[in-house]
């Protein structure tokens, strides 16, 4: 016989329930939420449950235990969250129309003198050193303190760098600022991924996961928007409103329910889960009491950071991801984003360069548009491949041009547009795919005992990259040649493809614990809602 439970709110009146025990075979059967997979009970349609309520007993359909809910705050609570990485797209974006003030002009200039190329490359590259410290900070407070108030003590830091850039007036405090500015930005792509991972059911998971990429891409087209057409302090006060809009519409959100279990907060969990399902409390035990079965089974022991290279399924994740982040960088995307300016001028695209840097904006964030409607339906691995391949071809185009541009000298005049098309078809195939999948996929593969600190590991990595790429891809294009380079990121490309198709493995449509399970390579542990044949 299964447990009697003990009186419980549910819709503000005292109920009991009461379950019966049925046999294996029947295919209504859910799972006792105190015995997780282990004691089946009916309720299923056209059986009865009872209610006792005053010693009266109730009879009840199982269509009144269940409710359809809504996926709606999912999406809000997203996207408010996701403003952080506005913040930190327009904050990265701010570089390429700044930059080209500071070292073209001396009027509407803080330094009052132009900068040099070497001064150029530290500005724009110290973002990834701030964003190699800042994961490891957000990921142990992320584990202290919750997902939520993570994200909004990052704030702090967004509000220190731009006040530090507004006051600037020697280059070194620059520095400083874009190295603070760049820990904050390790904070949003650390905590985003994890709390927009943690909310979501399985059906919208990966949409939720891609609105990295395209509030990232709506950040750059703001900076790329405002910044050639206003002054520099117009500027950095444009920048500044972004992470206090953030902190007001994020204020209201709920804290990650998967993150409350972890803690011990079953009663604040259960009212967060039911809020974003929009479902009553009642509605969302099930799953509420699947999460607790998987952290139960993640926390027997307290994670160590030895368990992300002594557990199978922590190992594989780690190196998926961070292949997949490696991949991201050495696409060179940070290089046509941060330097989008300089590139077109070295191409001697006939286009006036701001309105070129904001066509190229709008088609990122077009193209990031289409992930969230398509990531869950086709997979990640098909948007990856798609991505690849986009990028191998205009890599290759945009590195054709140069070389007749530089080697051969020949007169380009007639193929003009190709710079800004190959960019266009880059950055549009690489927001479908490379932006926002590996963010998502982190979001999904890490088991919740060690999701921040590996968290961090993949960000580190990420940034790390970055730094090298952006502050030394002057020196490869001075040693190699612009067009050496491009094709260089081309052949990673390439690479990339090949690892999505022969390694890396599908998480479409499976809830945590199965893509933990298939990590580990056993079968999985929390059967199917109503499937018989998984008990």
């Amino acid at each position: 016989m299964a447990p009697t439970y003990s009186p419980e709110e549910i819709e503000g009146r005292s109920y009991k329930y009461v379950y019966s025990p049925v046999p294996v075979s029947s295919s209504s059967a859910v799972y006792d939420s105190t015995t997780l997979g282990k004691q089946p009970v009916e309720i299923g349609a056209g059986s009865t449950s009872y209610r006792v309520s005053n010693g009266v007993q109730d009879k009840c359909r199982d269509s009144k235990m269940t409710e359809k809910g809504s996926t709606f705050l999912q999406y809000v609570a997203a996207a408010a969250a996701n403003l952080c990485t506005v913040s930190a797209g327009a904050m990265m974006g701010w570089s390429s129309p700044a930059l080209s003030k500071l070292q073209n002009e001396i009027e509407d200039n803080p330094l009052h003198r132009k900068i040099t190329d070497d001064e150029n490359t530290w500005i724009g590259s110290l973002l990834s050193i701030g964003a190699m410290i800042g994961p490891f900070v957000a990921g142990y407070l992320a584990e202290k303190y919750g997902r939520k108030r993570t994200l909004l003590i990052s704030v702090a830091p967004f509000l220190v760098g731009w006040i530090l850039i507004a006051s600037a007036t020697v280059v070194v405090q620059l520095y400083v600022a874009r190295v603070v500015l760049g820990f904050a930005l390790g904070f949003a792509f650390t905590c985003v991924p994890m709390y927009c991972g943690e909310i979501a059911e399985t059906s919208v998971r990966g949409a939720l996961g891609s609105f990295l990429q395209l509030f990232c891409t709506i950040g750059l087209l703001y900076a790329y928007s405002i910044g050639p057409y206003v002054s520099y302090h117009v500027f950095w006060i444009t920048c500044a409103i972004l992470p206090i809009v953030f902190f007001v519409c994020f204020f209201w959100m709920p804290e990650s329910p998967m993150y409350l279990l972890k803690v011990g907060h079953r009663e604040e969990a259960i009212k967060a889960l039911a809020r974003l399902r929009g479902k009553s409390g009642a509605s969302v035990q099930k799953e509420a009491d699947e999460m607790q079965a998987a952290i139960d089974e993640a926390f027997k022991e307290e994670a160590k950071l030895s368990d992300l290279f002594t557990v199978k399924a922590n190992t594989k994740a780690l190196i998926y991801t961070c292949l997949l982040v490696a991949f991201q960088q050495l696409s060179g995307i940070n290089v046509v984003l941060f330097y989008m300016d300089g590139i077109f001028k070295s191409a001697k695209v006939a286009l006036e360069t701001s309105l070129a840097t904001i066509i190229v904006g709008v088609v990122q964030v077009l193209a990031s548009c289409v992930t969230p409607f398509v990531v869950d339906r086709l997979g990640r691995r098909m948007l990856l491949v798609f991505s690849g391949v986009g990028e191998i071809v205009s890599l290759g185009a945009l590195g054709i041009y140069m070389y007749l541009q530089d080697v051969q000298k020949s007169d380009v005049s007639s193929i003009s547009f190709l710079p800004i098309l190959a960019l266009v078809v880059f950055i549009s195939t690489y927001s479908v795919g490379s932006g926002p999948v590996p963010w998502s996929v982190m979001g999904e593969m890490f088991a919740s005992d060690v999701k921040s600190k590996a968290s961090g590991i993949t960000v580190f990595v990420c940034w790390t990259l970055s730094f090298f790429i952006t502050k030394f891809s002057k020196n490869l294009q001075n040693a190699l040649g612009n067009y050496m380079l491009y094709w260089v990121f081309g052949v990673f490309c390439v690479i990339s493809v090949l690892f999505t198709v022969l390694v890396l493995p599908e998480t479409k449509g499976k809830n945590l614990q199965q893509i933990q399970d298939e990590l580990n390579g056993v079968s999985p542990s929390v059967p199917e809602f109503g499937d018989s044949s998984k008990k």
